[in-house]
């Protein structure tokens, strides 16, 4: 049982796929911070006054059976806050890609003159149609 645990973690990358939710929420956790402590606080000069993601339209009023008032409201401040978060967030995570991710090189190629497929630059001869390319 345990050589077949063993085997299925191997071969279905289950054990790269938990390294990389792991890595994952430690990398949301900083990102996260920043969004938090660096970004947003430059962000709130230029937002309204107040704590503007309570932000709602109250649409009724009333009293539950307790007594307790209850309001109904639409929370849009919540929303666009979201939204914001999202916005800032997907940025840095994409920056941070980027930045450490190699770029891959675009594969050089060209034509072949008779079936117009694409091949290897270097190529002398087209591997579809075994013509010769100059």
């Amino acid at each position: 049982m345990i050589k077949e645990f063993k085997d299925f973690l191997l071969k279905t990358n289950a054990l790269a796929l938990a390294v990389g939710v792991i890595i994952g929420g430690a990398t949301g956790k900083v990102v996260s911070s920043l969004v938090d402590n660096v970004m947003m606080p430059s962000i709130a000069v230029v937002m309204p006054p107040g704590d503007w993601r309570e932000a709602q339209i109250e649409l009724s009023r009333g009293k539950d059976p307790n007594g307790k008032v209850t309001v109904n409201a639409i929370q849009y401040g919540h929303f666009v806050g979201a939204i914001v978060d999202f916005v800032i967030i997907s940025g840095v995570v994409f920056l941070i890609t980027k930045t450490l991710l190699p770029q891959d090189k675009p594969a050089e190629t060209k034509s072949c003159g008779e079936c117009l497929e694409t091949v290897p630059k270097a190529a002398t001869r087209c591997k579809f149609c075994t013509a010769v390319i100059a």
